[in-house]
């Protein structure tokens, strides 16, 4: 039986390194926690895939590839899934201060503190970027010692000067809070993820958790920033923009295929939430595709 406990990720480097550098070439069926946070930053590139980005109170799906840049204790879920195919997926985890604690402070190093401090949202970065700096970033993997150090401090300082970038966790959280938070809210998290097509009460949420219906509301919304039913909708939006891009299904039956079984209640949500209805969302993509 599979109970994962996501809390703290402990991550240790190679020995005689302060990075971490993996690289995944197919989806490996993500063996880390479904839900996890740890100090160390991370820098991931997907350079062909798709999959949910679920980062603090951000949820997005991408379809292609992807360069992002996590800050420390900013929770996020594994990027890859099973419809990940020929693509690969790279992962560099350090500690802000694995140069040192004052290295990033210098002068020279102004550009990527700042850089540091804002990825506390999470750095989404663009295509012209992505380009840049994808295939440096998967070669460190074959570099060592001192030259990997080198060209990880070049594609930090390039990312740093970029302007094409968009953070995706404006007004959510890190956790600062007790790891034990975060049990909680993974049990919450995987529970909503295995079920967003049904209806969930909150009886049942706070049932899990072991609350009372009030406790939990007040405890959800103080963690995460917003409420379990907004958290809920989002999931099943975050689905429909899946099944829009994918599937030849009417925006009716993918309306009801994400839980929703009010039509209009759908068309409104998904307004709200991506900028634009649903056909015209699904026209573009066409669009894009073309």
């Amino acid at each position: 039986m599979n109970t994962r406990k996501p809390t703290l990720e402990k991550i240790s480097p190679e020995f005689g390194s302060s990075l971490k550098v993996k690289k995944n070439d197919v989806y490996t069926g993500e063996s880390k926690p479904f839900w996890h946070f740890h100090p160390e930053m991370e820098l991931v590139y997907v350079n062909k895939g798709q999959g949910k980005r679920h980062i603090g109170n951000h949820l997005s799906y991408f379809n292609n590839s992807q360069l992002l840049l996590l800050g420390s204790n900013l929770p996020h879920n594994g990027f890859t899934d099973r419809l990940t195919i020929n693509g690969s997926e790279t992962v560099v985890q350090f500690k802000p201060e694995f140069l040192g604690e004052h290295f990033f402070d210098i002068p020279e190093m102004e550009d990527i503190n700042k850089m540091f401090e804002r990825s506390k949202k999470g750095i989404l970065f663009g295509i012209k970027t992505k380009q840049k700096f994808g295939k440096k970033i998967e070669k460190l993997n074959e570099k060592e010692g001192f030259k990997k150090i080198l060209i990880f401090l070049e594609v930090l300082h390039g990312l740093a000067k970029c302007e094409d970038y968009t953070l995706l966790n404006v007004d959510g959280f890190a956790f600062e809070t007790e790891p034990q938070d975060s049990a909680k809210i993974d049990v919450v998290i995987k529970h909503i993820n295995q079920n967003f097509q049904e209806h969930i009460s909150l009886d049942e949420i706070a049932d899990k958790v072991n609350m009372t219906v009030p406790a939990f509301c007040r405890y959800f919304k103080k963690v995460t920033g917003k409420t379990f039913t907004k958290l809920v909708n989002e999931y099943r939006i975050v689905h429909a923009t899946k099944l829009l891009s994918e599937s030849q299904k009417s925006i009716a039956d993918v309306s009801f295929e994400c839980g929703f079984n009010n039509f209009s209640h759908f068309n409104k949500l998904f307004k709200e939430f991506t900028g634009k209805s649903a056909s015209k969302y699904r026209g573009q993509l066409k669009l894009m595709v073309q």
